[in-house]
């Protein structure tokens, strides 16, 4: 019985994981896809941005709301998975991107269980990394138990390739040092890419089959297809995947439980949604936003705007604002901004935004 290859897409807030999903979707139309898109927030952005990107007709795309995704209390996942294997005729693969504040491992861990591992197999874990912002320094630690470097740093340490993202007019120099900046936080990552325009080859991306266990004496679902041309560097010691265990490394697999203790004991990443329904000003709100953030520790904005004959799309990572109109047919609908953060304040937030823009938030 062939198993339905699954791969992840993680990485922190902002880094561009969405975007070159999106590039992944629109270049593999020989593939039929599944999207499962967890968010950190009260409402889904990334799923409608895709949406809005016009790919829900070359790809089912669904929503999964709990922000830490395949948890023990997370009622969306396994029925999700469950209704796409009984409708397997009609999927080749599946994605799921978890939300940038959360750790991929306990999918992974998951779909090794034996509710999942008979009928999906992980393919590859990617890390997306702002490139940018791994060379300033911002995912360096500044304290001990810093936590924006202690879940980046989690991140690509549970992954298999690293995709080095936003690396428009960074010279060689600048990819060599990130580079060796990847590998010195996570010397077990397999393969680094390197995204220009957030677009890679789906060659490099989609069926690799990095976890199957094959000539190991251990369960085995299925035949395994082997991609032409693309000569991946076999695995020294191919066991059961066991969350953590990469390159052939001992495991270190720390389980549920573990991934949970991360995030409880650290209530201070916060997510929370600001709206307006009245027109916005793209200029305005832009200086507004880059105000904002250098005032307040939101670390990620994203959202949707009206705007005088149309609608604004939003994508803030940290100070870099980026608004974009969008067709002047796009749907109208209330501003609504996803703001996500280390101990941030709303009520500023909100204050702030009445104050700049001259319209009222809430």
């Amino acid at each position: 019985m062939n198993r339905i290859p699954v791969t992840l897409i993680t990485g922190f807030l902002g880094a561009g994981k969405t975007t070159l999903l999106s590039n992944l979707i629109r270049t593999s139309r020989n593939r039929r896809l599944a999207i499962l898109v967890n968010e950190f927030g009260e409402v889904s952005i990334d799923g409608a941005l895709l949406r809005d990107d016009g790919h829900s007709a070359d790809a089912e795309i669904h929503d999964l709301p709990n922000g830490l995704i395949a948890y023990g209390d997370d009622q969306d996942f396994l029925p999700t998975l469950q209704a796409l294997w009984a409708r397997r005729e009609q999927i080749d693969h599946i994605l799921i991107e978890t939300s940038g504040l959360a750790l991929p491992t306990a999918v992974m861990e998951r779909l090794q269980g034996d509710d999942l591992a008979p009928y999906f197999v992980l393919d590859a874990t990617l890390a997306v990394v702002d490139t940018p912002l791994l060379l300033a320094g911002d995912f360096d630690p500044a304290t001990d138990g810093d936590p924006v470097a202690s879940l980046f740093r989690q991140q690509l340490a549970s992954a298999d390739i690293v995709v080095l993202n936003k690396i428009d007019g960074l010279d060689d120099d600048a990819l060599l040092d990130a580079e060796a900046r990847v590998r010195g936080l996570a010397p077990a990552i397999r393969f680094i890419e390197l995204a220009h325009d957030a677009r890679l080859d789906t060659r490099l991306t989609l069926g690799l089959h990095l976890h199957e266990v094959a000539g190991s004496g251990h369960r085995h679902y299925g035949p395994v297809a082997t991609l032409p041309g693309l000569n991946l560097r076999p695995l020294s010691d191919q066991r059961p995947l066991d969350g953590h265990s990469h390159g052939g490394l001992g495991a270190h697999s720390h389980g549920l439980a573990t991934h949970r203790h991360f995030h409880e004991q650290d209530p201070g990443w916060q997510s929370f949604t600001v709206s307006s329904t009245e027109a916005q000003d793209a200029d305005t709100l832009r200086r507004a936003l880059i105000a904002i953030a250098r005032c307040e520790p939101l670390l990620r904005i994203k959202g949707f705007a009206p705007a005088a004959g149309g609608r604004l799309r939003i994508q803030a990572v940290r100070s870099r604002v980026d608004v974009q109109p969008q067709d002047a047919d796009a749907p109208a609908r209330p501003a609504q901004l996803v703001c996500i953060g280390y101990h941030p304040s709303r009520p500023r937030v909100i204050e702030q935004l009445n104050e700049l823009t001259g319209t009222r938030w809430r």
